[in-house]
């Protein structure tokens, strides 16, 4: 499965786009999630340029910051399979999705 597409990739901010909004109204944009642990992260802010993302990560506890493309798509779960994207996933809140 492909992470981003062209289509999801051009949704995106620029990063750094909503620093001037509380964090809870940042819109994620994209979920991805590990299906064989309890991994998720939300992407908020994309730089195509550097394959960067900003959003919220949920492993051992939630936490704000920078994630890569390249990180999503070489990282594997505990039974070896990959992170996905979750294809049904509405555009919401980071306080609607981690309240």
């Amino acid at each position: 499965m492909k992470l981003i597409t062209k289509d999801l990739q051009s949704k995106f901010p620029a990063l750094y786009s909503n620093e001037d909004k509380p964090v809870g109204d940042h819109v994620v944009i994209a979920k991805f999630f590990t299906p064989d642990a309890d991994w998720t992260w939300y992407a908020t802010e994309y730089d195509p340029n550097e394959g960067t993302f900003f959003g919220l990560v949920e492993g051992f506890v939630p936490e704000l910051g920078y994630f890569t493309l390249e990180q999503l798509e070489n990282t594997k779960g505990p039974m070896g399979l990959p992170i996905e994207r979750d294809l049904y996933f509405k555009s919401a809140t980071l306080k609607e999705v981690n309240p």
